[in-house]
């Protein structure tokens, strides 16, 4: 009647060993300094791996959001046990005022990486956010995602 309610879509910049972890099942927690874009419980994160890769590689949808000082945030995600996040991560959040934790449910790597170089044929002059950044209906790369996803879902049989 009212049409589906659309969960909000983020691209998010990741370094590929943080990726890896996230897709592999070992990473359940994303950290991040926070950039005052609220991320919402439900919604999906589409991850584009730096470095060498290049590329955006896959997606995520958010569970649990934890928000506060990096001290705050640090101490309750490890109150949840080996949720993959160690020492190597603490530095990146450590002394931003605010922080967030962004929990990792239900990682799906593309059966095909869609490369900087073929996104920038499609929307020239595209940059990868440096943290994250709402990507909005209607714009290209949304578009261009959002074509990976039906197809993925039509080739594995969940859409009819």
């Amino acid at each position: 009647m009212y049409g589906e309610i659309v969960a909000k879509v983020y691209l998010m910049s990741i370094r590929p060993k943080f990726a890896y972890q996230i897709f592999t099942g070992v990473k359940k927690f994303e950290l991040r300094r926070s950039i005052g874009l609220d991320i919402e419980p439900g919604s999906r994160v589409v991850l584009y791996v730096s470095g060498k890769v290049k590329a955006i590689l896959g997606e995520f949808t958010v569970g649990r959001v934890i928000e506060g000082t990096a001290e705050y945030v640090w101490k309750t995600i490890r109150q949840y046990g080996d949720v993959g996040v160690d020492s190597d991560d603490w530095p990146y959040i450590k002394g931003a005022k605010k922080a967030i934790a962004i929990e990792v449910l239900n990682p799906v790597m593309y059966d095909r990486p869609i490369k900087l170089d073929e996104i920038k044929r499609v929307i020239p002059g595209f940059m990868p956010p440096l943290s994250y950044r709402i990507l909005y209906e209607g714009e290209p790369l949304y578009e261009l995602l959002l074509k990976k996803i039906v197809k993925r879902k039509v080739d594995r049989g969940s859409v009819k």
